[in-house]
């Protein structure tokens, strides 16, 4: 094959340095990128909290409705589950393993969004129970946010909550982590089976 059909044909040409990346790969970079902003903002602020808040002596921010209160979570978010830390550890972990499989297949910005909050929140909690006193895999999380009657609570509290929304919202509206809407995917299906049909 001469130099010239090889440049004609698309097939034959190798991928430049600037080329694209795949989609699927560009939302998990998004993805990624939203989870290390996360981890960064939570383990910036638990570091602070830990430095200038004292447990016994709230700051307040608008009264007795908005506090830095510190306290030590052994928990999940928002103080629920208290007393099994070592369990709580172990399903952090699936969660980040379960987030990062899917995030290689997704093609849905809103999706890696979502899973992008969920994946930096449960590693901002994570690290605190895998370092934090009393012990590995039994640490104590830093929280620190205190509104009205609400448990206290951290940024990665927060960026769970808040993909988790996200990620039932998307659910409901039929949106798949590909993109596509459940609907039209089964009409698409139902059409391919009706023109099976009629052959």
């Amino acid at each position: 094959m001469t130099d010239d059909a090889a440049r004609k044909d698309p097939s034959l040409e190798t991928p430049g340095p600037n080329a694209a990346p795949a989609p699927a790969g560009r939302r998990l970079i998004a993805l990624l990128g939203v989870a290390v902003v996360v981890f960064a903002l939570d383990l910036i602020t638990k570091v602070l909290a830990v430095a200038h808040i004292d447990p016994r002596d709230p700051i307040s921010i608008i009264g007795d409705t908005v506090t830095l209160t510190l306290v030590r979570n052994p928990g999940a978010a928002f103080s629920m589950a208290t007393g099994m830390t070592w369990v709580l550890t172990i399903v952090a972990i699936a969660v980040v393993i379960g987030v990062v499989k899917i995030g290689r297949t997704l093609r849905s910005g809103w999706w890696a969004l979502g899973l992008g909050l969920v994946l930096g929140g449960a590693l901002g909690n994570l690290v605190d129970r895998i370092f934090r006193s009393p012990g590995p895999l039994q640490g104590h999380v830093v929280d620190f946010v205190s509104v009205g009657w609400w448990p206290v609570f951290n940024v990665a509290d927060s960026a769970i909550v808040c993909g988790a929304i996200l990620l039932v919202a998307l659910t409901v509206f039929g949106i798949d982590p590909d993109g596509s809407r459940a609907g039209k995917a089964n009409d698409a299906d139902a059409a391919e089976e009706t023109e099976k049909g009629a052959r």
